[in-house]
């Protein structure tokens, strides 16, 4: 789970909710008082550090007076696949943005290899907003990244005591969807 940073500040400015009062809300052990409110600042701009825990999303929505599904978008992240990054984007391209049916159904039929673990992060994001009481017929994929990854080197020997270097391309894919407003 992340914090949606529009959703926040716009629900923030309507109920009167001001910095100091959210991290009043989270602070916790190992978050005081002067980190949580650098914490809410950096929700607030759309950074993701120090990264929001549910807890602290809860906490949050508690102290707004809505959901955690309406502060948060749901993300899920295979990391270390094996196919090159160009080929997963062409994939991830496909699905941003549509409906969650819509884009397991492109999924599901698409005959290229990386639309597996392309799926299988999409289904733990839409797990992830199930398990926090969000509408599953109502979610959007709000965003699809593709990130590159460490490579794996090999060598193919040539003649002559040569040697020609082989990468072999990972991919971090990272998918999250959303309640559309």
């Amino acid at each position: 789970m992340r914090i949606r940073a529009d959703q926040l500040k716009k629900i923030a400015a309507t109920r009167k909710v001001s910095r100091e009062q959210l991290a009043q809300a989270i602070t916790r052990p190992g978050l005081k008082d002067e980190d949580a409110v650098t914490a809410v600042r950096n929700w607030s701009m759309g950074r993701n550090h120090p990264r929001a825990r549910k807890g602290d999303i809860t906490a949050l929505a508690g102290a707004l007076g809505v959901a955690p599904k309406d502060i948060a978008k749901f993300t899920s992240e295979v990391r270390y696949h094996r196919g090159s990054p160009r080929k997963a984007d062409l994939l991830v391209d496909l699905v941003r943005g549509k409906k969650v049916e819509e884009a397991l159904n492109l999924l599901t039929f698409s005959t290229k290899r990386a639309a597996v673990n392309v799926k299988k992060c999409l289904a733990a994001a839409i797990a992830d907003a199930e398990q926090n009481d969000a509408d599953v017929t109502n979610l959007i994929v709000s965003e699809a990244r593709i990130d590159d990854a460490p490579r794996i080197k090999r060598f193919n020997q040539k003649d002559r005591g040569r040697a020609h270097q082989i990468l072999k391309r990972l991919t971090h894919i990272t998918v999250s969807v959303q309640e559309r407003a």
